[in-house]
């Protein structure tokens, strides 16, 4: 397996942006592509390289760090714009976006035939996690990969594990989104409660977070999930869901029980923003 010193990232929105630049910190060679110029702030304060196509990024780098939308991105790039068609053998070609666990398989495929290697390699911790680098990282694919992509993964990461095969860091980020967004309903049920008889939010939330009720989605709720973020995120959460639902239900287990309970967080996420921001008026 190749060492990695020249590092590819594609993606540098609020949470690929820091993750980017964060690479760019640690003294690799950061070579970026970008379908909006205006994007490339993110990296302005690490030197980097801009390329102008997916393949030119692909042919300059040993690994290749994607931070998109889901998995029909991905795609995008391998079949449009042509990330492997000048890829030196060996190079690691890495997904930090949630999808499906099945599809990381295909896509693994299509980059063996490349003659490289994909490692699924989903973080958790958002926006506010990239730019403290303190990201979660669940990793699937080759033990040897991972060896090789560990260093770049530290750059953002303070907990980095390899999950298993191709697949598993995907399968284990949608158990992680199963739980915080199930968590977000018991919080959004709760604080809907606790406004209806005249608790004060901002001080519940506060003194709950520094007990045993507390929770990451309770946090998520009091700090970071304005009204404007929740629009954003609830399709998102809707999505990760069915994700999680259909990869347990191909693996014979049965998920309608959680699946509801997640959508119905997802569902309650913009309400229950707009229930805090009032509250803080």
């Amino acid at each position: 397996m190749r060492n990695i010193r020249k590092v590819g990232f594609i993606g540098l929105g609020d949470q690929g942006g820091p993750m980017a630049e964060a690479i760019g910190e640690q003294g690799f060679e950061l070579h970026v592509w970008a379908r909006r110029p205006k994007s490339l702030s993110a990296v302005a304060a690490v030197p980097h390289l801009v390329h102008d196509t997916v393949a030119g990024l692909g042919a300059s780098a040993d690994l290749v760090g994607l931070c998109l939308r889901d998995d029909a991105d991905i795609w995008s790039l391998l079949d449009d714009q042509h990330l492997l068609t000048d890829v030196a053998p060996g190079t690691i070609i890495v997904n930090h976006g949630t999808g499906d666990p099945g599809e990381a398989e295909r896509v693994a495929a299509r980059v063996a035939g490349a003659g490289a290697v994909y490692l699924d390699a989903p973080v958790s911790g958002g926006g506010p996690g990239a730019r403290a680098r303190t990201l979660t990282t669940f990793v699937g694919g080759p033990a040897d990969a991972f060896e090789a992509a560990r260093p770049v993964f530290a750059a953002f990461s303070d907990t980095v594990r390899l999950m298993g095969p191709v697949g598993g860091g995907q399968l284990t980020k949608l158990f992680n989104n199963a739980l915080t967004i199930t968590n977000m309903k018991n919080a959004e049920d709760v604080l809907t409660l606790a406004e209806q008889v005249g608790l004060a939010l901002p001080a519940l939330i506060e003194i709950i977070g520094a007990s045993s009720g507390g929770s990451a989605a309770l946090r998520a709720l009091g700090t970071d999930i304005t009204p404007g973020l929740a629009e954003h995120l609830h399709p998102l959460m809707r999505k990760d869901m069915q994700h999680f639902a259909q990869a347990v239900r191909e693996r014979g287990a049965h998920p309608e029980e959680v699946l509801a309970r997640g959508a119905a967080g997802a569902a309650g996420l913009v309400r229950t923003a707009q229930l805090i921001a009032r509250s803080r008026a």
